[in-house]
């Protein structure tokens, strides 16, 4: 597939621990995006884990950023986001890892850049990021089709595309 426009780069970031059950949920959308979707040219998927810092080149060199996380907001399991990094950095209390601490300053240094893309983070709130385990809660589980989806419309909004995967 071609992109629809060569200069727009589309990173999207998959981002948590999946040894701790739920938080490894961006991972786990990245993983099954990447088994049943194809993607034009100026889409990447990247497994963001836990490397913080370290995603600073592949956040400065895209222009559209959308993270897929757990994040939580005081609302039941299974609860899904769209939100900004703004509306993150005011509303949202991130759920105490050193990942999320993390990306939001590595969003700093690449605004410090100038390079900072626009950012949307697509996000579940967590039944359990705390137990050991690579199973996500049936809660969340259940919501990794929606949250596929909404990554999927975040594509298309920056000019990207896809196609299931035959």
């Amino acid at each position: 597939m071609k992109p629809v426009d060569r200069q727009r780069k589309v990173l999207v970031l998959g981002v948590g621990n999946i040894l701790l059950r739920d938080e490894g949920v961006g991972v786990r959308v990245i993983e099954a995006l990447s088994e049943g979707y194809e993607f034009s040219d100026g889409v990447e998927l990247l497994d963001g884990g836990t490397l913080g810092l370290r995603l600073l080149d592949p956040i400065c060199e895209a222009q559209y950023v959308i993270v897929v996380d757990a994040v939580q907001n005081g609302r039941p399991p299974g609860t899904v986001y769209r939100l900004n990094v703004e509306e993150l950095n005011r509303r949202v209390a991130f759920k105490n890892s050193i990942h999320q601490l993390d990306l939001l300053e590595t969003l700093a240094y690449a605004e410090i850049l100038g390079k900072r893309p626009a950012v949307v983070v697509v996000g579940v709130e967590p039944g359990d990021i705390s137990s050991w385990g690579t199973e996500l809660t049936g809660a969340v589980a259940s919501k990794v089709p929606e949250l596929i989806r909404c990554v999927l419309d975040e594509i298309e909004k920056a000019g990207g595309r896809w196609k299931r995967r035959e």
